[in-house]
């Protein structure tokens, strides 16, 4: 499949569920700390410009803009445009004037350089997120990652197996090596930060089924 296929299909699904995700990422947004825990490991300063990847209707937005403050910069990019819509509304909703919000694609960055980066949930998406992340991290000097990576707990990779199958279009898995090909581009996008980044971190959530690789640059 080409890259303009593979993008036109995650658009368009993203777009049909563009209600249903911004409800979602909302009422979950503190279950099992995974959010909160991206942002305390991007170790932002006042001041800082972050950039997050795969913004969706904006649920990281707030805890952003709060640790880069008022003169501070939040840019959120997305592939759907629906997506963007729900994230601009909240936006407007807060008057935030130093978020902004871009629509385009992750595996080509509209942005050139910044303090941080952040992908939640992105990188899976993706068929070669090793060559993503390796791009994101030559525009940031800190670049924190989550990705579904089923481990151990069988009853949460038979949920996560679940959700695959319901996203089949979107995760290109298909079949019994659904939770395999999950892991393998959770382990890709860490590869990448190893190969990129002065020093790596991981931690998991979630009974094993989130991992966030924070990957930093020293000066």
């Amino acid at each position: 499949m080409s890259d303009t296929a593979h993008r036109r299909r995650i658009r368009d699904g993203y777009r049909r569920w563009a209600r249903l995700y911004d409800w979602f990422a909302r009422a979950t947004r503190g279950v099992g700390g995974v959010r909160p825990g991206c942002v305390d490991a991007l170790d932002l300063a006042p001041g800082d410009t972050v950039v997050e990847f795969g913004c969706g209707p904006g649920p990281n937005l707030a805890a952003l803009r709060e640790a880069v403050g008022p003169t501070g910069r939040v840019v959120g990019v997305d592939v759907t445009g629906r997506m963007l819509d729900r994230a601009q509304a909240l936006v407007s909703r807060r008057g935030w004037e130093n978020v902004s919000l871009v629509q385009g694609d992750a595996t080509t960055p509209p942005v050139a350089a910044a303090d941080a980066v952040l992908a939640t949930f992105v990188t899976s998406l993706f068929p070669d997120p090793y060559a993503v992340v390796s791009e994101w991290c030559e525009i940031a000097d800190s670049v924190v990652v989550a990705g579904f990576a089923p481990r151990g707990n069988r009853a949460a990779n038979a949920a996560l197996w679940g959700f695959t199958q319901v996203n089949t279009e979107l995760f290109d898995a298909e079949g019994a090596n659904a939770l395999d090909q999950l892991a393998e581009r959770t382990a890709a996008s860490r590869r990448a930060l190893d190969g990129s980044m002065d020093a790596v971190e991981s931690e998991t959530y979630l009974f094993g089924t989130v991992t966030v690789s924070a990957g930093r640059r020293e000066a």
